[in-house]
């Protein structure tokens, strides 16, 4: 009989660096799903990865003068450092770079445009750059991004789009068919109230403007845009449309993808309507979970010190406290497909509750005891009595707990029952007093029998937190003489032998004290915070200085009064020959036209500068740059980080008008 198999995916990152616990969340669930499922003895195919094209990598490769796969290898090796610190083991780690992804996204594009899914028009919207998503005037949200609010540019270029109106009514269909397909059921509601019932729009899918990224293969000119190429890294991973598509025959369609709740609507509107037009069948389910928040907010690069001195580095964490350990509470503290908040309190407060004081408190006072009492042989099982049954009871009948709540994709419920079986062993052993019966030598028998109860409860405990944690468990069996690869089919009460060897354990998990602990991280993250700003002050002024810049005295209102500010459009741009940094822009202001240059070539094409309105400092006096007359300012705002960004009116401006 063929193996049953099992494929699970999580969305492929964007390798941004500066890494925070809840980049960590969702691949630690799906590796935790995948484990699980393996020890069910299905065939298994987990894949995750990194979405590497687009201007966000493009701009910040240009920022640092290198190519932008030279800027993003380190970034994803990283990504990949951070994995392996958390023990995720992936069955393919797929870049949106790799040979055979890039293939299959052109074959694709070829499918989809010969079939009429695909046609050339023009775009114009607004565009977030972070997001790489482009908006209507309508879904902007106090004229900023919906999703992220950040700030939007309008960008107008010849375009591909997908016919994605078109599926409408199919992905409608889907769902009523489907009622599986989207969970949690919330994610139904927002999909068809916020986007489906609206009506669809159809979807830009190439850009012109950006070179960082796939080429379409029927018309060069032409770079996929991120949705096509990023989702199908799902069916690329597996050879689709290749000579070997094996993995695809076998796999496809995926059991699940797990994804966060902010990108549902790609997955589950975007990506079905891909597949239906392509001809091929839909994954079975896509799950929209919450949020790891942090003081109510998504704990995100921009917010994750902003509230409290969070310790959130996943390296930091894992030095500190063991890989078990950080994904015990990403995996038993959340509610699953709802938000869940980390502190350092919650943090802590687990570690010390769940695995210090029960589960390790059990392993400790057992194995010691068998090693002080029999010499550290394992003592005959005996007659089951009183309070024996219902533990042994509880003990076999735990996995078919674990294995439903599994199946609803609800790892927090599964570790509840584990830990409910650990907390009913500890309490047998206050009922049975076994440090009395060791005082009695006519109780040696019961003894003997009692610990053996607990030694098989450690056993089962241990082989059943196998997929959520990977080191603890395998201490654990080694301990008790038992296999480290026992599967779930040793679940069975009374698999251990007497007088296999039992070792004394030290404290699996170490208790912590909170107080001291927390003050601790309090100044480990305050030393953090303190070197960035450091870190980003020097990067401030040595920018500041290239571009000629220092700090400013304060004016008044009369000295701001003999600035003058128009608004200018730009109507043709070009490198300035020999330089990196600057643009010469011929810039429109009412009925003149400017020569402006501008040190603005690392974060803008001169493609991109083409039809923006700008602020303009129109009263400068004129200076040659390069050899270029530059008769005004272009004004930009910086961000911490150096990078800078056109300040635009945020209404459609005639050129020539004046800021005021």
């Amino acid at each position: 009989m063929e193996k049953k198999k099992y494929y699970i995916t999580t969305p492929i990152y964007y390798p941004s660096g500066n890494w925070h616990i809840g980049h960590c969340y969702t691949t630690v669930v799906c590796d935790a799903l995948a484990r699980f499922h393996k020890m069910l003895g299905e065939e298994v195919f987990f894949l995750t990865g990194t979405d590497e094209h687009g201007q966000k990598v493009e701009k910040e490769a240009q920022k640092r003068g290198v190519t932008p796969m030279r800027f993003i290898d380190p970034l994803v090796s990283e990504l990949k450092d951070m994995w392996r610190l958390l023990d995720v083991q992936y069955d393919r780690f797929i870049r949106t770079t790799d040979e055979d992804h890039v293939k299959c996204v052109q074959k694709i594009y070829q499918k989809l445009y010969e079939s009429g899914d695909i046609y050339k028009s023009e775009y114009s919207g607004w565009y977030c750059t972070p997001c790489e998503s482009m908006w209507t005037e309508a879904q902007l949200k106090d004229g900023k991004c919906p999703d992220c609010g950040r700030e939007v540019t309008l960008q107008k270029e010849e375009s591909y789009f997908f016919r994605l109106s078109k599926y409408a009514p199919k992905i409608l269909k889907l769902y009523e068919d489907k009622p599986e397909f989207l969970q949690p059921k919330s994610r139904v509601n927002e999909m068809v109230n916020n986007f489906l019932k609206a009506g669809l729009q159809d979807l830009c899918v190439s850009r012109t403007t950006v070179k960082w990224g796939i080429p379409l293969p029927f018309d060069r000119n032409h770079y996929a845009y991120v949705w096509i190429d990023a989702l199908s890294n799902y069916i690329s991973a597996l050879g689709y449309l290749s000579e070997d598509d094996r993995l695809y025959r076998k796999f496809w369609p995926a059991e699940l993808h797990m994804v966060g709740k902010e990108i549902v609507r790609f997955h589950a509107i975007i990506w079905p309507a891909i597949l239906m037009a392509l001809g091929e069948p839909v994954p079975e389910q896509v799950y929209g979970h919450g949020w790891l928040l942090i003081g109510g907010d998504k704990l995100s690069k921009s917010k994750s010190d902003a509230v409290r001195n969070e310790l959130t580095d996943p390296y930091e964490l894992v030095k500190r406290y063991g890989a078990d350990a950080v994904r015990y509470f990403l995996l038993r503290e959340i509610p699953f497909g709802s938000d869940g908040e980390y502190t350092n309190e919650r943090f802590l407060g687990r570690v010390n509750a769940d695995l210090a004081n029960d589960l390790g408190n059990l392993v400790s006072r057992t194995s010691a005891m068998i090693v002080q009492n029999f010499g550290g042989k394992l003592p005959a099982r005996g007659a089951a009595e009183g309070p024996d049954l219902e533990l042994i009871a509880m003990a076999e009948g735990a996995f078919a707990k674990v294995r439903a709540a599994m199946e609803k994709l609800n790892a927090p419920d599964a570790l509840s029952e584990i830990f409910a079986l650990v907390s009913r062993a500890n309490k047998y052993i206050d009922e049975t007093t076994p440090w009395v019966l060791a005082k009695d030598e006519s109780k040696k028998a019961r003894l003997g029998a009692v610990l053996y109860n607990l030694a098989e409860v450690v056993r089962i405990c241990a082989v059943l937190l196998k997929p959520f944690l990977t080191k603890a468990p395998s201490l654990i069996l080694r301990s008790f003489s038992c296999d480290e690869t026992a599967g779930f089919d040793t679940l069975t009460f009374g698999v251990l032998k007497e007088g296999a060897s039992v070792e004394k354990l030290p404290p699996v998990f170490p208790r912590i004290d909170v107080k001291k602990e927390l003050a601790a991280v309090d100044e480990l993250v305050a030393a953090q915070k303190k070197a960035k700003a450091e870190k980003a002050e020097k990067e401030r002024a040595a920018s500041a200085t290239e571009r000629g810049g220092e700090a400013k005295e304060q004016i008044t209102i009369d000295d701001f009064g003999k600035i003058e500010l128009k608004i200018g459009e730009v109507i043709a741009c070009e490198r300035v020959p020999k330089s990196d940094k600057l643009l010469h822009e011929t810039v429109r202001v009412g009925d003149e036209i400017r020569s402006v240059v501008s040190g603005i070539a690392k974060f803008y094409t001169p493609e991109e500068m083409i039809g923006k309105k700008v602020v303009l400092v129109a009263n400068l006096k004129p200076v040659r740059l390069r050899g270029v007359l530059s008769e005004g300012m272009i004004l930009c705002a910086e961000d911490k980080d150096g990078t800078l960004s056109l300040i635009s009116p945020e209404k459609a401006t005639e050129s020539g008008a004046t800021v005021c």
